[in-house]
This record gives C-alpha cells, sequence and structure tokens, in this order.
C-alpha cells in the first residue's frame, strides 16, 4: 500500500458504482486483494501500510485489532457483494498480503477466504496465496493453511546475508526462507515464491550472488527481485541521510539485475515481468497478472485500492476509521476516480510493457510510435515482437524500462 494517497471524489457511503463500471463485468475476471495491515516489527525500508501493536495502541486501533479482523474484513466483502449486484464472477484469483499475514491464526485467514467463496464463490482453478515472514510460520500453521484452501504462498527472503537483513531490518534468520520452502511443499503447496531485494546499502556482489543460490537452492517455483527503493519517510531513508549507510546505485542495481536475469534463467526460471521470473507457465502469479492486463479486483482492508471497470478507489488508510465505516454502514473508502479512456491506455502501456509479451503498438500515439521506432533502432525492443505489432523489451530494454515508457506513452 503506498504511503500517500492519491486525491479523489468522494465515495458514495454505500460504496455504489457508476452503471458503465459494472457494464460487461462478466466478460472480465474478477480477483481479490485482502490487505492485513499488522506487523510485529517495522521494516526499516518499509512504506507500506502496516501497524505495530505499539502503534495502534489508543489510537482506536481496537476497532479492528487482530483479534477481531477477520470478521471486520468480511464485512467489506459482504459490502462488495452488495455493490457488485447480481455479479456472476466466482473470483479467479485472492490474493492475501499486508503486513504480515500470518501474524493472524491460519483459521481466521480461513474465515476471510471462506467469506469470499460464500459470497462470490471461487473459481475450480482459483489461485489462493497468502504472504508470509518466515519467521511467522510453523509447519504446523503451514498445514492449516494448504487445508484452508490456499495453493500459493510467497515467503518475503529479501537477502541470505545476515549483515544485508540488519540493514533491511528483517527479524529472519539467514536459512530460515529456504526452511519454509520445503515447509510449505510438504504441506502441499503446489506454488512457492521467494521475494529477494538487490541493491540493499552495504551488500556485495558476493551477498547477491550468495542470495541467489541460497532462493534456488531451496527450489521454489517463483521468485521475485525487486530493486531496493528507499522511500521518503522511512528509517532507512533517514540513516541514508544521516550518512550512515551509502545511498544506493543506479549502475549497482543494474548490475545486479543482470546477476539475477543469469543466474535465474540458468536455473530454469523465465522472466515474464521485469521483476519476476517463473518456472513455467502455469507458476507465475496470476493475480499480479490480472493487475498488469487490467482486470477487476477488489481491494479489502485499510488503505486497500481497487478498480471495477474503468473505476479506481482506496480505503480509509487507518484501521480504527476503516472499522468505524464498516460498522456504521457506511463503504470505507476515501476517495476515488474516474478514469478516461486516455487515462485507461497510459496506464494499459505503463502496465503491459513490463510483461515479457509487450504491449499492441496500436496504445501508441504518433509521438509514441516514433519513439518505438527509435527503440527498436537502439535494441530495447524485439524486432520480433515489433513485427507482430506489439512493443516488446530486450534485456537492455528491462534496465531503461522507465524512460522508455515515459517516451511512449506521449
Amino acid at each position: 500500500m503506498p504511503s500517500v494517497q492519491p486525491d479523489g471524489e468522494p465515495v458514495p457511503e454505500d460504496g455504489a458504482l457508476p452503471a458503465h463500471a459494472l457494464a460487461g463485468a462478466a466478460d472480465r475476471p474478477l480477483a481479490f486483494y485482502l490487505h492485513v495491515p499488522y506487523c510485529a516489527a517495522r521494516c526499516g525500508y518499509c512504506d507500506f501500510n502496516t501497524y505495530t501493536t505499539s502503534e495502534l495502541r489508543g489510537s482506536g486501533g481496537v476497532l479492528a485489532s487482530r483479534e477481531n479482523y477477520a470478521e471486520v474484513l468480511a464485512e467489506e466483502i459482504r459490502l462488495a457483494r452488495k455493490v457488485l449486484g447480481d455479479d456472476p464472477r466466482p473470483a479467479a484469483t485472492v490474493f492475501v498480503g499486508g503486513g504480515t499475514p500470518t501474524l493472524l491464526p491460519p483459521a481466521d485467514l480461513g474465515r476471510m477466504l471462506a467469506a469470499i467463496r460464500a459470497e462470490f464463490g471461487l473459481a475450480a482453478d482459483a489461485e489462493v496465496t497468502v504472504e508470509a515472514n518466515p519467521d511467522s510460520v510453523t509447519p504446523a500453521a503451514l498445514a492449516a493453511l494448504r487445508e484452508t484452501g490456499f495453493n500459493r504462498i510467497s515467503f518475503g527472503m529479501q537477502s541470505a546475508r545476515q549483515h544485508v537483513l540488519n540493514v533491511l531490518e528483517r527479524t529472519h534468520t539467514p536459512g530460515r526462507p529456504e526452511a519454509c520452502v520445503a515447509e510449505a511443499r510438504a504441506a502441499g503447496f503446489a506454488h512457492v515464491n521467494l521475494d529477494l531485494i538487490y541493491g540493499t546499502p552495504g551488500e556485495t556482489d558476493a551477498d547477491w550472488h550468495a542470495s541467489l543460490d541460497a532462493a534456488l537452492g531451496a527450489g521454489p517455483d517463483h521468485v521475485s527481485a525487486y530493486s531496493l527503493i528507499v522511500e521518503d519517510g522511512t528509517r532507512l531513508a533517514q540513516r541514508v541521510r544521516r550518512g550512515e549507510v551509502p545511498a544506493t546505485d543506479d549502475d549497482v542495481h543494474a548490475d545486479r539485475y543482470l546477476i539475477a536475469e543469469r543466474r535465474l534463467s540458468e536455473a530454469g526460471l523465465t522472466w515474464y515481468e521485469i521483476s519476476n521470473w517463473a518456472a513455467s507457465p502455469a507458476a507465475r502469479c496470476r493475480h499480479n497478472e490480472l493487475y498488469w492486463t487490467g482486470a477487476d479486483w477488489w481491494g479489502a482492508g485499510p488503505g486497500a485500492h481497487s478498480h471495477v471497470g474503468g473505476v479506481r478507489w482506496w480505503n480509509a488508510k487507518h484501521p480504527g476509521r476503516y472499522a468505524a465505516a464498516l460498522a456504521a454502514g457506511r463503504s470505507p473508502g476515501a476517495g476515488r476516480e474516474v478514469l478516461s479512456a486516455d487515462d485507461r491506455r497510459v496506464e494499459r502501456v505503463l502496465l503491459e510493457l513490463r510483461l515479457a509479451e509487450g504491449c499492441p503498438l496500436t496504445l501508441l500515439r504518433p509521438a509514441g510510435r516514433a519513439a518505438a521506432e527509435r527503440a527498436l533502432s537502439d535494441g530495447l525492443l524485439r524486432p520480433d515482437a515489433y513485427a507482430d505489432g506489439r512493443a516488446a523489451l530486450t534485456l537492455r530494454g528491462r534496465l531503461l524500462a522507465d524512460a522508455l515508457t515515459r517516451d511512449l506513452v506521449d
């Protein structure tokens, strides 16, 4: 969840959507994101919408405490049913993120999933993911999560080196994420992801190689590798500003990305989105693919964002305000925006260009098409995809994707 929410128009108290947002809904996939905002401790680099127990104490957080959170969130799922009316779509994917969802008992996460089953149903092949910190699960908890209906799990590994974990203020120890993969497999999870972060201050190439070795040795079928972004307002940003740790370096990030691409591809994982590699098409994160391709999703929980038919809205960030709105029979939405046709075009370029398949050239206006021609000549776009009417990135193009995207959306 972003630390600063956008401006927007008010959300109706009943959460009602414009009629055009629901038109043709049956032809689009429907996903659910469930946000659990609790963490045992705040990591120094994190600016997500999360809260520790001490941060909520005395601030109205009792209205959405860990103990009653499952029922509070289920109330928003029931609101979603009312807003979407007789929408026939079952949930194609469910993703429970945070925060640290596995701070809640598996039974509570199961109750949240049960609310979706009761109100919408789950598609027969639904992907149901839960995020977990390596030190927040046990073999018994993993078995209970699998029994509840989760079939994909994502562990925040970040690094295999203790000094890197210390800078990030991660609380697990090296080796624990790899053990979690084995425990998840034993519990029956078919799909397991490990999240890695590169470019942490003080990390060396050798450290990054060690992290990739450890991750690949654990045998996940999916790896996400993200460059560290030092967000304003975080403890890490304060440490960089004080000179306690060095600032991150774009050239180092590029080198680490190339290392990741080489090592992961050699191990049989193929990139399908700039920061994501999968062992097979079935191992891809289908939930994220729905985000990247403009599907409908309902985000439930404090600060969660939703999108249905070109209308985007976001919930109140604080758990107390979020829960109070639902208790009063109101939508917890804090604001929304109705996307224009060109807004949606731009978003498609921004998101689909990150995918291995790329974006249709028909989305580009004349200036963007001219920029695409230059990018093709510069080796940033694949000639084979271009001949088929798509702008798809080469490896060098991936390194320069942000700048190239700005040119293409003109």
